[in-house]
């Protein structure tokens, strides 16, 4: 006997009677319905669950699966508790006891909280994997798996049906800005929410070899329910670049080719419309897979479409997951070998780029399916306005530009000096475990200083800060003294690369940049001329 459970046209779940009787096959049959069946109620394929009852199911999977384990990683601005839900078949929760010959897998889900697809599908995945008899099991022989339920957790918990005006469903959900009302994808080096600062600590401590980021997009209308940003290839470095470009990314799209929903490049339009083309998306280290790149991580943001309906979206979702799960089961020697070798460049590596330019003489084209785009007069207002006709869809090549040229190279130095005074540098540099001496009695050093010339700031805020940018500099040897309590943080370690981008005052995501060095701008002694004469 079977017992069948079917709660939407996208979903089924099937269950043998016996593996039903035990524990955690109970809780996966109650949960793997995804969002549609929750605490013994029916809801409506266009809801989503709210934090807490999120939260539940991972505290029953957590009681119910002996090999998995939802860990309180740090709190929100808020002062609300921030998870991962940790899914490991050694049954060992704490990642510097890994023994580092599984493939290690992390999930952030709700960075966004109105764009919350990840969410029901991260619950779905879940209770699979805590399913031992469900083929999605298997893969934990060779991943870990790691699922931040809802990064958000402060913007998640201020619901509305009106946060997500251009999207299809669900009928409610959260707030995109965090208690502080910070786009928590634009802080990942800044850190100035405690959201940042945790996760800093925990991705640092997990070193995963694979991140995926899920989002929902904005933007054109088109066929495809599930788009993808890969992080950008050139900014990876040789032997990670080439491996994802020519192998891993074509993988992942032929087999999501193989599903009900094949995939295309995130729409990030040369022009208005798909027809102009599309250029790659350049994730810099504000968001989460561009500073993930910057470890050697190799990130993935899916971004499904917003005018496709909400249960569709989260079944797109569920599918990548599960593709790339498998994906990385089946190819775990080469991805643990790509992410050693990556790692080894790094440190190899004597300069690194600190800005990157798309090169726009390296033109491909794939097949787009896209519908037919029109100008309109205006219903509300004067002018034209575009609307896409959904009746007239049309399939051809289109440009695509994905390869970027990395400028302003700077040599790494030796080690970095940071004065004990600059303590919120200090702390971020904590957050990320980067290993530094402090200098213990003034001693005189020789080194090359940069002295900033020229930049120019930002007339309007953004996420808090007046940003710097165009900045140049000159550089210079000078003997200075380094005082007791100065951190002498020497470049040779994991954080190589980070080091470089945030401390070096002409980087486009450096402290500099983000206004932690901002005081040294402003003269502070003067005198009056004529005392002077």
């Amino acid at each position: 006997m079977h017992i069948y459970v079917r709660s939407n046209p996208y979903f089924r779940a099937k269950f043998d009677e016996n593996m039903a009787k035990s524990a955690y096959c109970l809780i996966s049959f109650l949960f793997l319905a995804g969002s549609l069946f929750r605490d013994g109620q029916l809801y409506a394929q266009d809801t989503t669950v709210t934090w807490q009852t999120c939260l539940q199911h991972y505290k029953r999977l957590d009681e119910a699966c002996s090999y998995a384990s939802l860990i309180q990683i740090g709190e929100t601005d808020q002062g609300q508790p921030l998870h991962c839900f940790v899914i490991n078949s050694d049954g060992v929760f704490e990642p510097e006891k890994w023994s580092r010959d599984k493939v290690v897998l992390l999930i952030n889900n709700n960075i966004h909280p109105g764009e919350p697809d990840g969410v029901e599908s991260s619950m779905q995945l879940s209770a699979s994997l805590c399913n031992t008899g469900h083929s999605l099991s298997t893969s934990l022989k060779d991943v870990i798996v790691c699922i931040i339920p809802m990064y958000n957790v402060d913007g998640a918990m201020v619901r509305s049906g009106y946060f997500r005006a251009n999207q299809n469903g669900p009928k409610e959900s959260g707030f995109r800005g965090n208690a502080l009302n910070l786009d928590l994808n634009r802080d990942f080096i800044k850190c100035d929410s405690q959201n940042a600062l945790t996760f800093c600590n925990w991705f640092t401590r997990l070193l995963p070899h694979v991140m995926i980021d899920t989002h929902v997009s904005n933007g054109a209308d088109y066929a495809y329910t599930m788009t993808l940003i890969t992080t950008q290839s050139d900014k990876l470095g040789y032997t990670q670049g080439s491996f994802v470009r020519n192998s891993m990314e074509p993988e992942l799209f032929r087999r999501m080719e193989k599903t009900k929903f094949p995939m295309t490049p995130y729409v990030n339009t040369m022009g208005r419309t798909p027809e102009s083309g599309i250029e790659g998306f350049l994730e810099t280290a504000r968001f989460a897979t561009g500073y993930a790149a910057l470890f050697g991580t190799l990130g993935f943001t899916t971004e499904t479409h917003m005018l496709k309906p909400f249960r569709q979206r989260v079944e797109a979702t569920s599918l990548f997951l599960n593709t790339m799960l498998q994906y990385l089961s089946e190819s775990k020697e080469e991805i643990l070998r790509q992410y050693a070798e990556g790692r080894k460049e790094i440190l190899a590596q004597e300069e690194f780029p600190l800005h990157f330019e798309l090169d726009t003489t390296v033109k491909n084209s794939f097949q787009f399916d896209g519908f037919k785009a029109l100008e309109e007069p205006a219903l509300i207002g004067e002018g034209q306005r575009l609307r896409y006709d959904r009746s007239e869809p049309w399939r051809k090549p289109i440009p695509y530009f994905n390869r970027y040229n990395g400028k302003d190279y700077v040599k790494v130095p030796e080690a970095y000096i940071v004065p004990g005074a600059w303590r919120r540098v200090i702390e971020r540099l904590d957050a990320n475990h980067v290993q530094y001496k402090v200098i213990t009695q003034d001693t005189v050093m020789h080194v090359k200083v940069s002295y900033i010339d020229k930049y120019e700031t930002a007339r309007n805020p953004f996420e808090g800060h007046y940003y710097h940018y165009k900045t140049t500099c000159r550089d210079t040897t000078v003997s200075i003294v380094c005082q007791a309590g100065d951190r002498w943080i020497p470049t040779n370690q994991i954080a190589r690369r980070f080091l470089v981008q945030v401390l070096e005052p002409r980087s486009d995501e450096g402290y500099f940049a983000w206004n932690f060095f901002d005081s040294i701008l402003q003269q502070k002694e003067w005198f009056s001329d004529y005392v002077f004469e």
